[in-house]
């Protein structure tokens, strides 16, 4: 008696698909002359976002996940002035991916070890597959208020297939995922 397993193959490749999704591609760059100890306080620095490539919605969610982000490593929003501003940048970019792939008939195939001559040629077909995408990077500055200068910076980049499906969970964990190595030097959770 044959037995199949057809609830145990689909969980697997749901598993499978859900693991092979575009990840967080996370890098991050700092001053190594800059003492970070002594920053203490912190704004969000406030630039022109009527060119954002994001929706004022989620700007606020990526605004407040900064701020929580910030006060979880010991920094205090300052109301005068601050120590630290941190500046945040979206970038959208609309992407293509362009693939082939040569499926080859006759005998031998690609491999053809017996190629007689006339009449036993081979014939091809070529399918391209074009696929859109959206390229999606989220920058974080931070900025010594005294000096101006720029002392941390975090990237994340990923690729968007669809909309975020639950945004107020995401964007605090896309933030935290970036702001991991801030300040560095400071120990991993």
């Amino acid at each position: 008696m044959k037995k199949s397993k057809p609830l145990a193959v689909w969980t697997a490749a749901v598993l499978c698909l859900a693991s092979c999704a575009p990840s967080l591609k996370v890098n991050t760059d700092y001053d190594k002359s800059a003492d970070f100890s002594k920053y203490k306080t912190f704004t969000l620095y406030q630039s022109d976002s009527s060119n954002s490539a994001i929706s004022q919605l989620n700007q606020e969610r990526i605004k407040n996940a900064v701020i929580a982000a910030m006060q979880s490593k010991g920094l205090t929003l300052a109301s005068g002035t601050p120590d630290l501003y941190v500046n945040t940048v979206t970038i959208l970019k609309d992407k293509v991916a362009l693939s082939s792939n040569t499926d080859y008939y006759g005998y031998g195939g690609v491999y053809r070890p017996y190629y007689w001559g006339a009449g036993m040629g081979m014939s091809s077909s070529t399918n391209y597959n074009v696929d859109y995408y959206k390229d999606g990077s989220l920058i974080i500055d931070v900025i010594d208020a005294g000096t101006k200068k720029l002392i941390w910076q975090g990237i994340g980049n990923k690729e968007i297939d669809n909309p975020i499906k639950n945004p107020d969970v995401e964007a605090p964990k896309i933030v935290n995922k970036i702001m991991e190595g801030f300040p560095p030097g400071a120990a991993k959770k």
